[in-house]
C-alpha cells in the first residue's frame, strides 16, 4: 500500500474540497457519529445534504468509503463531481471493460481510493465481497436505504441481503440514508440492515423553497401547456405519468410544441434510457417526461419543476418525487393533476396487487390520505409535514391553498341528489352514467335500463359534467361515496352518508375552478430563466458566466453543476470577486475548484469590470 496523508478533519474537508463554511442541521452530528466509527441512520429530504453526510466521514477515516447506489446510470455523474472537487473516487459496475474494473480494484487494495461507488448486486457477489475484505474500508453508505423496504415504492431485493455488511465487516461503520421514510419503513430499515444499534436523525422533511400546488384535471394538457409557457420556459423539469403510453404520447406532443422534451421508462432499452439520462443531466432546458422508474438518486440541482399528470399512489411517493425539484435550494414548484379516473385506476391497482390483505389495507390507507392532501382547504405543507409527524407552527405561504384561498359553497343539496340518483340506479353503475341521468341525458344505456323514468332523471342540470365530478370526487375522497372495483368501478353510497341524506348535515365543498381562457399554441409570456429575478443590468454577466461554464462542461464531458452551482454563479454575479482569495469566499467554490475552474471565471469577472467601468 502506498502512504497516505494523516486524514484531515470534518470542517477543513467541508471548506477546503467542498467550499463550504458551515453544516447545516444533523450534518456534523451525523459525521461526527460515523467519524467515531458508529452507525447511523439518516432521514433527510432530498436537497438537504445527505451526500456530504457520508463523504466527509469517508474522507476524515482512514481507508475507503465504499457507497452503495442502486442507479448505475446515476455513479458516473457522483464521481465526476467529486473528481472535480479534488476527491479520488470511482465506480465499479457492469458499464467498465475488464481493465478498467481491475485497474480500479488495484487502487482500491493500494489504498489509493478515497470513495467507491457500487450497486448492490456488484457488492454481493462473492468475488467483490472478499476483495472488499482485503482492502482498507473507512464506511459504508447505504444510499436510498427505503429500496430496502417492501412497504416503500422503489423496493430492491437485492437491499435485502445487505445485513451481510455487519457480519462480514463488524468494526466498519454503516449509515443507511433515505430522503423519505415513514415510521414503518425506518423501522423496517433498521430491522432488515441490522442497524439496531444504529444513532436515527430525522431531520426536517420541510422544503420550504418548493411551491406545492395541487388542481382537478380540467384540459390536463391546456393546463400544462400553460404552466410551462408562463412559468417554466427554459428550465429543467420531470413530467410524471402512470403509464408508458401516456409518457410516450405526452413526450411526442410536448416536443411538438416546442419544448425539449424525452421519455423515459422501463420499457426502452437500456441504451435510449441510459443517453436520455445523460441529456437531462449534462444540458439545460432538457423537460424529462417519465414514469417513477426515473428519478432515484437524481443529483441534477436545477430541476426548477416537477409536474404530475397523474395521483402518485401516497403521499410518501409524491414527497420523493416532488422533492427532486430545487435541491440547489432555489423556488420550485411541484405541479399535481388529478381526476377521479386515477382514483380508479389507483384503487384498482391496489385491490389487485398480489399482496396480503394486510399489505392491501396498508396500500389503501396510503391512497386515501393522498387524497385527502389533495381535497384539503387548508394550507397543504401543514398537511404534509403533519403525515411525516411534523407540525409546522404556521401556514406556509407558499403552497396554493396558502397564496389562493380555495372557494367553498354549501353542496348540502347538490350531494343529496347525486346520493339519490346513485341509490335509484341501484349503486351498479359508474360516475359518467349516474351524471348523465343527472343531467337528463339521452344516451343508450339510460334507456336500456329506463333511467330516463326516475324522479331524480334530469334533477342536476344546473350543473356542467365537470361540477359534477368535482362533487362525485370530493365525496369519495371524504368517505360518503366508494369505488367498487369488482363492479366496474360503481358508484356506492357509504353510512356516513345517511346524515347528509337525512338534511342534518351540511357539507361545504371545494368549488371548481374555472377553466382558463385558451391562448394560442405556445403563447404566454414567460418568465425569467432563472428563479431568482437578475436585474437587467447583470444579464449579460449572468449569461456570459453560465455560457462559460457550459464551455468548461463540455470540454471535460461534465453536466455543467459539476463546475458550479446556479446558486455559485448568482454570489459570483453580486460579490464579483477579483482575485483568488475572494474566490474561495464564494459557497461551493473549494481549492480544488478553484485550481481547475477559478481562472477563467476570474478573467471573465475582471473584463466585464473593465467594460462597465
Amino acid at each position: 500500500m502506498t502512504d497516505t496523508p494523516a486524514p484531515q478533519s470534518p470542517h477543513y474537508i467541508l471548506e477546503h474540497t467542498f467550499g463550504y463554511t458551515g453544516f447545516r442541521g444533523d450534518q456534523q452530528a451525523i459525521i461526527d457519529t460515523l467519524v467515531a466509527g458508529e452507525d447511523a441512520l439518516v432521514l433527510m429530504p432530498t436537497g438537504g445534504g445527505k451526500s456530504l453526510c457520508y463523504q466527509i466521514p469517508a474522507l476524515a477515516r482512514s481507508g475507503c468509503g465504499i457507497v452503495i447506489s442502486p442507479l448505475i446510470a446515476l455513479m458516473q455523474d457522483q464521481v465526476e463531481a467529486l473528481r472535480a472537487a479534488g476527491v479520488s473516487a470511482a465506480f465499479l459496475n457492469s458499464s467498465l471493460d475488464f481493465r478498467t474494473a481491475q485497474e480500479i480494484e488495484e487502487q482500491l487494495l493500494r489504498g489509493d481510493l478515497e470513495l467507491l461507488y457500487l450497486a448492490p448486486e456488484r457488492l454481493l457477489q462473492p468475488r467483490t465481497l472478499d476483495l472488499l475484505m482485503q482492502a482498507p474500508i473507512s464506511l459504508f453508505a447505504i444510499d436510498e436505504a427505503h429500496c430496502v423496504s417492501q412497504w416503500g415504492h422503489d423496493f430492491r431485493a437485492d437491499y435485502l441481503q445487505l445485513s451481510c455488511l455487519h457480519q462480514r465487516f463488524p468494526d466498519v461503520p454503516r449509515v443507511a440514508l433515505t430522503a423519505t421514510a415513514d415510521q414503518r419503513t425506518r423501522q423496517e430499515i433498521a430491522q432488515r440492515l441490522d442497524l439496531g444499534e444504529a444513532r436515527h436523525f430525522i431531520s426536517s422533511f420541510d422544503r420550504p423553497n418548493i411551491q406545492y400546488r395541487i388542481a382537478p384535471k380540467n384540459n390536463p394538457k391546456h393546463q400544462l401547456l400553460q404552466f410551462l409557457t408562463t412559468e417554466q420556459q427554459g428550465h429543467a423539469g420531470v413530467i410524471y405519468c402512470l403509464s408508458r403510453n401516456k409518457v410516450e404520447s405526452t413526450a411526442l406532443w410536448l416536443q411538438q410544441q416546442g419544448f425539449n422534451a424525452l421519455p423515459y421508462h422501463a420499457g426502452l432499452s437500456a441504451e435510449v434510457r441510459a443517453e436520455h439520462q445523460r441529456r437531462f443531466l449534462r444540458e439545460e432546458g432538457v423537460v424529462m417526461v417519465a414514469t417513477i422508474a426515473f428519478g432515484m438518486g437524481i443529483d441534477k440541482p436545477d430541476v426548477r419543476f416537477v409536474a404530475h399528470l397523474d395521483l402518485p399512489k401516497s403521499i410518501e411517493a409524491y414527497y420523493q418525487e416532488t422533492g427532486r425539484a430545487g435541491r440547489d435550494g432555489e423556488p420550485a414548484t411541484a405541479l399535481l393533476l388529478y381526476g377521479l379516473e386515477d382514483v380508479v385506476k389507483l384503487s384498482q391497482m391496489a385491490a389487485t396487487s398480489e399482496g396480503s390483505d394486510e399489505h392491501k389495507r396498508q396500500e389503501r390507507q396510503r391512497l386515501d390520505a393522498m387524497l385527502g392532501l389533495c381535497e384539503i382547504t387548508s394550507c397543504r405543507r401543514r398537511a404534509l409535514l403533519r403525515y411525516f409527524n411534523e407540525e409546522l407552527g404556521a401556514d406556509c405561504g407558499n403552497c396554493d391553498t396558502c397564496l389562493e384561498p380555495p372557494a367553498t359553497w354549501d353542496a348540502s343539496e347538490a350531494s343529496r341528489k347525486l346520493m339519490s340518483c346513485i341509490y335509484r340506479t341501484g349503486q351498479r353503475f359508474g360516475a359518467a352514467h349516474v351524471i348523465d341521468v343527472l343531467r337528463g341525458g339521452d344516451t343508450e344505456k339510460i334507456r336500456q335500463f329506463n333511467h330516463n323514468q326516475l324522479s331524480t332523471y334530469g334533477i342536476g342540470t344546473d350543473f356542467s359534467s365537470n361540477e359534477w365530478r368535482a362533487v362525485v370526487r370530493q365525496l369519495v375522497v371524504r368517505g360518503y361515496l366508494r369505488v367498487n372495483t369488482e363492479a366496474f368501478n360503481a358508484l356506492q353510497l357509504t353510512e356516513q352518508c345517511r346524515p347528509v341524506l337525512r338534511g342534518e348535515e351540511s357539507l361545504q365543498l371545494r368549488t371548481l375552478p374555472k377553466a382558463p381562457a385558451k391562448s394560442a399554441k405556445g403563447g404566454g409570456e414567460s418568465r425569467s430563466r432563472t428563479p431568482v429575478e437578475i436585474v437587467d443590468a447583470d444579464l449579460p454577466l449572468w449569461d456570459a458566466l453560465r455560457a462559460l461554464r457550459k464551455t468548461l462542461a463540455e470540454e471535460r464531458g461534465v453536466p455543467p453543476y459539476v463546475v458550479f452551482h446556479d446558486a455559485t454563479l448568482r454570489e459570483m454575479l453580486t460579490a464579483r470577486p477579483r482575485n483568488e482569495s475572494e474566490m474561495l469566499a464564494i459557497s461551493g467554490i473549494g481549492d480544488s475548484k478553484l485550481a481547475r475552474f477559478g481562472a477563467p471565471f476570474l478573467d471573465l469577472l475582471r473584463g466585464f469590470d473593465g467594460e462597465t467601468a
